[in-house]
């Protein structure tokens, strides 16, 4: 609860509900990762990467998700072995940021892989060496092949003849999409969290709601064509519940030099140094980015005075933040003791 030293007036303010699936929670997510992403960004000329799997595969995903995580080991090795065969003198290591999205446009399952790469790798000995080719073909053909020798190493599990499938109806490969114009380091930056922090769907497109059914919208990703679909609000929400990641399954990840935590590792030229971390942090305060995103101070009463902190509900009653914290540490040794 925050008030008014001038007018008295009140103002309660919510806490969030930390969930990554809410619109309002996961955007406040997204933002804090991004932020977290750009700090590791090395200064050079990024690509944006796409690995897309064969339709056949969706339903193995869905029906078992652990094997969500052949998808990342998959992208891994290709883009690592992809950079070693380009390696002469030495060895270069290349960094990538991996986020996984289960859906599509239209709210489907559909898993696949963003990956951000840069131009470029980096050596044991400290020498930056700049890649300006990749090799489509062989990341198209290199992911046919990872992908299923991933899921057959799953106990259990029998791919020979989606493998086989794979490669009769995908002789050029998996479609791996890349953009067009590459990404400065700037742009990186700017859109970072839209396509690698995102919630499954926008607040924005979703453009009626009558009791019965949901109307929302999207542009078509074979040839960008607006589409406007309703549907029956049961399977708008079965859409929606089948995105929700596990507890504590971890969407992004890194691998090569922005995986590593070596002293070595922090002599690239970062794309934002060290001292502005805290201005980027910053602007992912509540206030703050109420502020940017809306354009008015949530703070500010209307008499133009700054509102201060009075109290703090819990459960619906007033507590104190000592109180709080006494009964977390407890909780915690609790835990630890029983442990």
């Amino acid at each position: 609860m925050y008030g008014c030293p001038h007018c008295g007036k009140l103002k309660f303010v919510p806490f969030r509900c930390h969930s990554r699936f809410c619109p309002t929670c996961g955007n406040k997510y997204a933002m804090q990762r991004t932020a977290s992403m750009s700090f590791k960004l090395v200064n050079v000329t990024h690509r944006h990467c796409v690995f897309t799997i064969d339709k056949n595969l969706w339903h193995f995903f869905l029906e078992d998700r652990t094997l969500l995580n052949c998808l990342f080991h998959a992208v891994n090795s290709v883009i690592s072995r992809m950079f070693f065969k380009q390696n002469h003198s030495m060895d270069f290591t290349p960094g990538f940021i991996m986020v996984l999205h289960t859906f599509g446009r239209d709210l489907k399952w559909n898993p696949h892989i963003h990956c951000l790469i840069p131009e470029g790798g980096y050596s044991d000995n400290g020498f930056w060496r700049n890649v300006h080719h990749f090799n489509y073909t062989y990341l198209r053909n290199a992911f046919r092949t990872a992908l299923p020798n991933e899921m057959e190493a799953n106990p259990g599990i029998t791919f020979k003849k989606v493998k086989s499938q794979c490669c009769r109806e995908h002789k050029d490969g998996f479609y791996v999409y890349a953009r067009p114009n590459k990404c400065d380091p700037k742009t990186v930056v700017k859109y970072i969290g839209r396509y690698l922090g995102r919630p499954v769907i926008a607040t924005s497109r979703i453009d009626r709601y009558d009791g019965g059914s949901v109307t929302f919208h999207y542009n078509r990703h074979e040839d960008d064509a607006y589409v406007e679909e309703t549907i029956p609000i049961m399977e708008f929400i079965g859409r929606l519940v089948q995105h929700i990641p596990e507890k504590h399954y971890k969407m992004i990840r890194y691998g090569g030099i922005y995986a590593r935590h070596r002293e070595i590792d922090k002599k690239p030229h970062r794309t934002i140094s060290h001292k502005k971390h805290h201005i980027y942090r910053s602007f992912n305060q509540w206030r703050t980015a109420i502020l940017c995103s809306f354009g008015y101070d949530p703070l500010k009463c209307e008499c133009g005075t700054t509102m201060l902190f009075l109290e703090l509900y819990f459960n619906h009653k007033r507590v104190s933040l000592e109180e709080l914290y006494g009964k977390a540490m407890s909780r915690s040794r609790g835990k630890r003791s029983s442990a």
